[in-house]
């Protein structure tokens, strides 16, 4: 399987990430301040861009989260954080590369 030349990174902004928690059904599984989710999330990208692969910084607004969530029957987890953000990553590839 070849491996993605771009990707998708959830990202949260500081303003958002209490409600962002509190939506989450794995919200065990983020940090509790945007602090220190920042800082992880920053690290992975770093590891993710220096193996070769673009990363895509990709917002996710807690209620257009949960609205995409809930048209697509889906919990609010990192399954579908990461699936969220591939799929806008995918949208703004194709306004940009037509």
């Amino acid at each position: 399987m070849e491996r993605p030349r771009r990707i998708g990174m959830p990202w949260y902004r500081a303003e958002d990430y209490a409600r962002l928690r509190a939506l989450m059904q794995d919200a065990d599984r983020l940090p509790t301040s945007h602090e220190a989710w920042r800082v992880s999330a920053e690290q992975v990208e770093g590891e993710v861009t220096r193996s070769g692969v673009a990363v895509v910084r990709v917002v996710v607004e807690p209620d257009e989260f949960a609205a995409w969530c809930n048209e697509r029957g889906l919990r609010a987890d990192g399954a579908a954080r990461a699936r969220f953000a591939n799929e806008k990553a995918e949208g703004l590839r194709r306004l940009m590369d037509p």
